[in-house]
């Protein structure tokens, strides 16, 4: 009771009100008759005792000592989380008073930086997938795909949902959550065995009938692979199915067509490889852009320039979605806010490099990727699978690639993502590993992890 602000006098006197109550109750075991008694404890919790400061920080200071932190060692991890240097200067603005205590917009005459921020956050984003118009941020890659999917239904009046085998699961699982207790039917692909490479394009293509709302592919795929999409655009179109693609690894679209550009009618991806560190998988930061002509039925918050009565630009909250706003039943999402701060780091970041640092930021990735991928070539028991890539492939291994990665962990080297990982119930993918080079990995780094791979599967 240490912890509860309740003393012995409040829960007496409580406890008197609801015994001369309709209820009835003369002690607190009696408010939980209707428990079942097999569901009950009888005993502590088994967990240690309460314990000092001191103590729980030291106890946890050695849990964390046993983690393998990213930067430390050679790191190859990708899987939807990217390692990228985010310069100083982003921590540093964004740990301004003036952005980290900002919340909600409500009020444009007091909000001019946030909602400029956002603005231009916006822009940005449209600008690199090759779209009309961007909202202010969702909360990750997967709940945005997962919003694409209801925004599709909304728009076509139809109810199924068909995702490629190479969408990230997690990605495929929040789809599958949000639409378990609505009309959506999701028809999921799974991926092709034995070679990822050989994409479900065609299966795709197959699968649209006349209640597919869109069609759902990501672009590098899950193994990072590269797909010309503009011939499933095109059949989508065709029956009046939409067509959305998501990008996990925002990085790519330096160098990579952008989706807009071969049809996407909406684009969902993660900003975090922009501005925000791996943070142990949150909190990221979800894009969500469309088609102007979409934009009523997009999702989250629209901030938009106008100008005063004295004629000067400003901005103001254009659109807001969710129904606590003046929607309210004719919401079209119920996301209540957006990874504003997480948003405004991407926005920074992006505005650092600026269209040709981003554009030399993403070559960059992909040289040490190729010469990755060329080393490890060389390797015996190792077979890369990939033709087209970004910055991520995936080899086979002589060996299970789960047994590989912790042999090298042991060995300082994060060699990678065991496919495994996403779908332990393959056998036929058990020796599949994802492999990502960043700007991050240096030419040490890819000896290391060559040599390593060298010893462990000889």
């Amino acid at each position: 009771m240490r912890y509860l602000p309740l003393t012995d006098a409040d829960r007496t006197e409580m406890l008197s009100a609801i015994a001369a109550s309709q209820i009835g109750a003369a002690g607190i075991d009696d408010l939980y008759q209707d428990v079942p008694e097999s569901a009950r404890l009888d005993t502590l919790v088994d967990l240690p005792r309460h314990a000092g400061e001191l103590e729980v920080s030291q106890a946890i200071g050695a849990m964390a000592a046993r983690n393998m932190p990213a930067s430390s060692v050679p790191c190859f991890l990708g899987g939807g989380a990217y390692r990228h240097h985010v310069p100083a200067a982003v921590d540093a603005l964004i740990q301004r008073g003036e952005f980290l205590t900002s919340y909600t917009p409500y009020q444009p005459e007091i909000s001019q930086g946030t909602l400029q921020a956002l603005f231009e956050f916006q822009t940005q984003v449209a600008m690199i997938t090759g779209m009309e118009v961007a909202n202010a941020s969702m909360y990750d890659g997967s709940t945005a795909c997962a919003e694409a999917a209801l925004m599709s239904s909304r728009l076509t009046r139809r109810n199924k949902i068909v995702l490629s085998g190479g969408l990230h699961p997690s990605y495929a699982e929040v789809v599958e959550t949000m639409a378990r207790f609505t009309p959506l039917e999701v028809v999921r692909n799974r991926p092709m065995a034995p070679m990822p490479g050989v994409h479900d394009t065609s299966a795709l293509e197959t699968a649209i009938d006349a209640d597919t709302a869109c069609v759902v592919v990501q672009q590098p795929d899950l193994f990072g692979v590269l797909r010309d999409f503009s011939k499933l655009a095109e059949v989508c179109h065709a029956a009046g199915t939409l067509l959305v693609v998501a990008v996990p690894e925002i990085v790519s679209l330096g160098a990579l067509e952008p989706p807009g550009a071969y049809g996407a009618d909406i684009v969902v991806g993660e900003g975090q490889g922009l501005g925000v560190g791996l943070n142990f998988g949150g909190p990221y930061v979800g894009l969500f852009a469309t088609r102007e002509k979409f934009v009523r039925q997009m999702p989250g918050r629209l901030a938009g320039e106008t100008r005063d009565v004295d004629g000067k630009r400003g901005w103001v909250l254009t659109l807001s979605a969710r129904e606590q706003h003046i929607r309210r039943g004719k919401a079209t999402s119920n996301i209540c806010t957006n990874s504003g701060l997480c948003a405004l780091a991407f926005s920074i970041h992006l505005s650092l490099l600026g269209e040709a640092g981003f554009t030399k930021l993403a070559k960059l990735n992909h040289a040490r990727a190729v010469e990755t991928a060329d080393r490890l070539a060389n390797v015996s028991g190792v077979d890369v699978l990939n033709g087209a890539f970004f910055n991520e492939f995936t080899v086979r291994l002589a060996k299970p690639a789960v047994e590989i990665v912790d042999t090298l962990a042991e060995r300082g080297i994060l060699a990678g993502v065991p496919v495994s990982r996403f779908y332990p119930d393959r056998d036929d993918l058990a020796d599949l590993l994802l492999v990502t080079a960043t700007e991050m990995n240096s030419t040490a780094d890819i000896e290391q992890m060559a040599d390593g791979l060298t010893e462990v599967l000889a």
